[in-house]
């Protein structure tokens, strides 16, 4: 939300207020990799991450050596987040097929672990093949050192397969329209994942991005958050492929789902804010006066969230830092941690 100038601000407050971490996205608009330096190098102590870096925007070569010099000049507060992205924007943008997303992902962060762990890289893979065979190039080491030995990777996934390719070979999950009600099927998803590797749910980083407007009435504050999800669930891939609507219909949303996408599709957008479930929205966001924002922090927490990422929607910039404090005195109330 907002351009980056509002987002440096909103960044420089969260550092002030002793947020953990500061995220940015990118679609086919601003590009994460600059946004982050920028933030990085204007801030002293919180994290910086991608939420996401397109896996079809760079080669797994590029994110590693991008991954260790933004470790580097953010001396150590770098968060790698990846994602294959969706069909339109990585055939329509990027002109990369839309192909076997789990394979791409997988042999990508294979790649990217590789290259960051200083090894020479070499990959037979059925996406990737390092170095091309019958030419001139050869197997090569990454020249930066980050200043960790390890810089975690998150996993940006929706559906049951990724979800469990998630727990298995990444450190954490960046999840959208994260409802504490239906946690245990996705956490017992990526559980599986875990557990293909030996490992448990202990020590992964569950961070749902959620939606905070602050107000006493709880309908008022859903009206902010309807464009936003509506967006998502209507319009973002195609009818056909939608991963965020097939998560609503997952949820028990299908004929709202449909309608929501029939409308977003005709360009009806404000139609299809509307037709948001109310009880969607306020499931998967933090709406509401402080004390009902504090119990609903709980909520997530005891759901087996470890980081809530919370993204302020407000009409002025000083909705959104005022929200940033009220969460900080909610988290506080609520008793989750810190």
């Amino acid at each position: 939300m907002g351009n980056d100038g509002d987002n440096l601000v909103l960044a420089q407050e969260a550092d002030r207020l002793g947020y953990s971490v500061a995220w940015a996205a990118e679609a086919y608009g601003s590009d994460a990799v600059t946004v982050l330096t920028w933030v990085a190098a204007k801030t002293t102590r919180i994290d910086v991450g991608s939420a996401i870096l397109q896996i079809p925007a760079r080669t797994p070569a590029m994110t590693a050596m991008t991954a260790a010099t933004l470790d580097t000049l953010s001396h150590g507060r770098f968060r790698l987040g990846l994602g294959v992205s969706g069909p339109q924007v990585s055939e329509g943008w990027h002109g990369v097929r839309f192909a076997k997303p789990l394979a791409r992902t997988r042999e990508y962060v294979d790649i990217v672990k590789l290259a960051l762990s200083r090894e020479k890289v070499r990959y037979d893979g059925d996406t990737y093949e390092l170095p091309l065979p019958d030419g001139p190039g050869k197997a090569l080491h990454l020249m930066v050192h980050p200043v960790r030995e390890h810089i975690p990777i998150y996993l940006a996934s929706v559906g049951p397969k990724n979800l469990e390719l998630t727990g298995e070979i990444a450190d954490g999950w960046l999840a959208v329209f994260f409802a504490p009600k239906f946690a245990d099927e996705l956490l017992s998803t990526i559980a599986a994942g875990r557990a293909k590797i030996g490992k448990s749910l202990d020590g992964f980083d569950i961070v749902p991005t959620v939606p905070i407007v602050v107000g006493e009435d709880i309908e008022e504050c859903a009206k902010a958050v309807r464009p936003y999800s509506a967006l998502y669930v209507g319009g973002m891939g195609s009818r056909e492929q939608n991963f965020y609507n097939a998560l609503a219909v997952r949820m028990g949303y299908a004929a709202e789902a449909a309608e929501v996408q029939n409308r977003y599709l005709a360009r009806d957008y404000d139609g299809a804010a509307a037709l948001v479930p109310a009880e969607f929205v306020d499931q998967t966001s933090l709406l509401g006066p402080l004390d009902r924002i504090a119990e609903r922090m709980a909520e997530f927490a005891a759901a087996g969230v470890t980081t809530l990422s919370v993204s302020p929607f407000g009409s002025t910039m000083d909705d959104r830092l005022r929200s940033l404090e009220t969460a900080q005195e909610a988290l506080a109330r609520s008793g989750a941690g810190t």
